[in-house]
């Protein structure tokens, strides 16, 4: 009868045969139907015979306070750094039995147990379901998650324009033709008898000329000299965005071994339970 053995004791004792790279879902976080959240995976159990991950051990802490249970590896569903049981609910989880730290399981037993809790009649009927063989092999399906750039545009205030006026004083020339009139005097000699006599008339006698001209006169007119509208343009560039991104990619072994760091292929019939009794002092 095949032996579960929980993986971190095979790591603890056969580290230098699987290395560091060997596949662990502890810690990952685990959800439930309609991608509810459970709580975590706090490890997993493999088969001493085959060394397949068979069971991985679930902290229900997200439905109840404090429970954990085994659940049949193929019911997951790994996804990155989480692990979706996308059939498991609340009811079935409570119908499980609490997993045992010390106790040895076996494969075959813990098969059977699975079969009452899975369609035990405290389920609805909804929850029932009979558990197939494949749901005990591990997911050999593997998501690879990308990241991809998203580059969106916010619009910004890059510049602001305001248009305003100011009075600008500057003296101004301007040449304007003016007339004026000046006294022409002629005196011309004449020789002709008059019957006037001198003193006949007053001495102060004299005749006047109003001699005219012309005076600048300046005024001021307003005239629109321009007028200015103030639009907009846009204009387009191209503006290169660097940044790091990741992706997942696949490492397989064509042969489907089990190999160390060093590239040497690992008997896996050498982990047996005993090994692991004498790690865990039993």
């Amino acid at each position: 009868m095949s032996q579960l053995i929980r993986l971190k004791d095979i790591q603890a004792t056969h580290r230098d045969l699987i290395g560091d790279d060997y596949y662990d879902p502890t810690s990952k976080t685990a959800y439930g139907v309609n991608e509810e959240k459970i709580g975590k995976i706090e490890g997993a159990l493999v088969e001493d015979t085959t060394g397949r991950i068979r069971y991985l051990i679930v902290d229900a802490g997200g439905w109840f306070s404090s429970k954990e249970v085994l659940v049949p590896a193929g019911l997951a569903r790994i996804v990155g750094d989480d692990v979706f049981f996308d059939s498991l609910t609340k009811s079935q989880v409570e119908a499980m039995e609490v997993y045992d730290h010390d106790y040895q399981y076996s494969y075959k037993e813990q098969y059977e147990k699975d079969r009452q809790a899975f369609t035990a009649d405290t389920l609805p009927v909804e929850d029932r379901m009979d558990i197939e063989d494949h749901a005990y092999d591990a997911p050999n399906t593997l998501e690879l998650l990308e990241e991809r750039l998203t580059v969106n545009k916010d619009r910004i205030v890059a510049g602001l324009v305001k248009v305003g006026k100011h009075v600008v004083t500057e003296e101004r020339n301007v040449n304007v033709e003016l007339e004026e009139e000046h006294a022409n005097i002629q005196r011309t000699n004449v020789d002709r008898p008059t019957d006037r006599r001198i003193g006949d008339v007053d001495v102060n006698d004299s005749v006047e000329v109003q001699l005219e001209a012309e005076r600048a006169r300046v005024a001021k007119e307003t005239y629109v000299a321009e007028e200015v509208s103030v639009g907009k343009t846009s204009e387009r560039h191209t503006e290169t965005i660097v940044e790091t991104i990741q992706r997942e990619e696949l490492d397989i072994d064509r042969d489907g071994n089990v190999v160390d760091r060093e590239g040497n292929i690992v008997d896996r019939d050498g982990i047996t339970a005993e090994d692991v009794r004498r790690a865990r002092g039993m």
